[in-house]
């Protein structure tokens, strides 16, 4: 993968197009790592995205076949690589855009299921692939992909490991839609814009907030928004939306050294 910032955007670029992006660990701590450092303060926005004609293809089957490891060392290898990146992207308070410029198979459809927003081409597609090599989804693919699609999509998505289109995973709000090919770098252009004109730090208590709560009470889950409520109300993000309420003019949110 490649790494590029651009005025507040942090831009990740799965680039391996000969094996259809598909992600060795290497590459799933690379990525885990660079969410981990990024921040507020640095950027409103992160876009996922591949090189070629495909988003990725997944987990890199043919690495898996040459690293046969014991079963502890096995699990250990998981949660610090795809599992770190699920940790990651759920906790990072930077917004995550994900670009689907193609194929999202496997952990590639699980990454876009952890997205916080997702637009794909119409000629891109998706599988829950696990199944065909003898895996249960990872990457988060077990309880994201429920909570997204519906827990009886989910499972017939994950037993039988079937394609589907762009358009069926707009309407399964897998992402939030399918545009034309040459319409995916504009629409994901203005929604980091967007972005760019909203306090970032405090939509980071807005995706911990709702990240937390998922599957508690609803009384657990006021106790906790009115916690991160209060938070916000003391941000300087607050304040200036405040201000530029009051002065009939809009916000700047989001300043960044150069």
């Amino acid at each position: 993968m490649h790494v590029d910032t651009d005025d507040g955007v942090l831009e990740i670029t799965f680039d391996r197009p000969g094996v259809l992006n598909a992600i060795t660990r290497e590459t799933a701590v690379t990525l885990a790592e660079t969410i981990e450092d990024a921040s507020p303060e640095e950027y409103h926005a992160i876009v996922l995205s591949g090189e070629g004609d495909a988003f990725s293809a997944g987990g890199d089957v043919e690495a898996m076949a040459e690293e046969p490891v014991a079963p502890r060392a096995e699990y250990e290898e998981v949660e610090e690589t795809f599992g770190r990146v699920v940790e990651a992207m759920l906790e990072c308070p930077v917004p995550i855009v994900a670009k689907v410029n193609g194929d999202a198979v496997g952990a590639g459809l699980a990454i876009v299921a952890l997205s916080d927003i997702a637009y794909a081409a119409e000629d891109a597609t998706f599988s829950c692939a696990f199944v065909k090599v003898g895996l249960i989804p990872d990457t988060g693919g077990t309880f994201m992909l429920p909570e997204i699609v519906g827990l009886r999509t989910a499972k017939k998505l994950a037993f039988t490991g079937e394609f589907f289109d762009a358009e069926r995973a707009a309407d399964l709000d897998l992402v939030n839609e399918a545009v034309p090919a040459d319409e995916l770098e504009k629409r994901v252009t203005e929604t980091v814009d967007r972005l760019g004109r909203r306090p970032t730090d405090v939509i980071g208590m807005m995706k911990q907030a709702m990240h937390e709560n998922l599957g508690r009470r609803w009384d657990e889950a006021l106790d906790y928004e009115n916690m991160l409520q209060v938070q916000a109300r003391a941000t300087e993000s607050h304040e200036e939306g405040v201000a530029a309420f009051l002065e009939g003019r809009e916000p700047a949110f989001n300043e960044y050294d150069d």
